[in-house]
């Protein structure tokens, strides 16, 4: 059984090297975006940020001593090192990504959205309020945790976009109704 463990590794390694470049898109694409801001705010800590750190601590002090003290191939720490680069870099780096309003679309707890993708939008109440954005293409809805200090900006952002047509609700279908989706903000 211990000749599988290796191969453990270097599965668990591919998985965290995957996550890496995810979360490193991401932050590249925030980069890009973020000189367009409109209404951004810090994002929250991610649930167990502590105990997050904590393991890239304890992945970097093994790292450590199998390096200087150990015997050990590339396969042995390629699957160690991807788990403390997601634990010790990538995930702090997540927070720096600010939630919130862009130029060309919002940017919510799982991902950003353009706002021509969003087909619908509802609130969630709590504290903080969530903002749901539903996608027009996949049945998702991305959460937004808006601060209370933004709220009342929010809801007049989203009034904005929905009167500029930037969001619209009603798809490519003749609405003849009179009906303001503004309102539905």
């Amino acid at each position: 059984m211990a000749w599988l463990l290796p191969y453990v590794l270097v599965g668990l390694g591919v998985g965290f090297a995957i996550a890496n470049l995810r979360i490193l898109a991401q932050f590249a694409r925030y980069l890009r975006l973020r000189k367009h801001t409109l209404l951004t705010w810090p994002g929250p800590p991610p649930p167990y940020y502590g105990l997050v750190l904590f393991l890239g601590v304890a992945l970097g002090v093994l790292l450590i001593v199998k390096f200087a003290f150990l015997p050990h191939t590339f396969t042995q720490l390629f699957g160690e090192s991807m788990m403390f680069l997601y634990f010790a870099y990538a995930v702090p780096l997540t927070r720096k990504i600010s939630r919130g309003f862009y130029a060309d679309g919002v940017w919510a707890e799982n991902g950003f959205i353009h706002y021509h993708q969003i087909g619908g939008i509802a609130w969630r109440e709590g504290e903080p309020p969530t903002l749901l954005l539903i996608s027009r293409f996949k049945e998702m809805a991305r959460p937004l945790l808006v601060p209370g200090a933004h709220y009342s900006a929010v809801r007049r952002l989203l009034r904005d976009k929905i009167g500029t047509h930037d969001i619209m609700f009603a798809g490519d279908t003749l609405d003849l109704a009179g009906h303001d989706e503004r309102e539905d903000v």
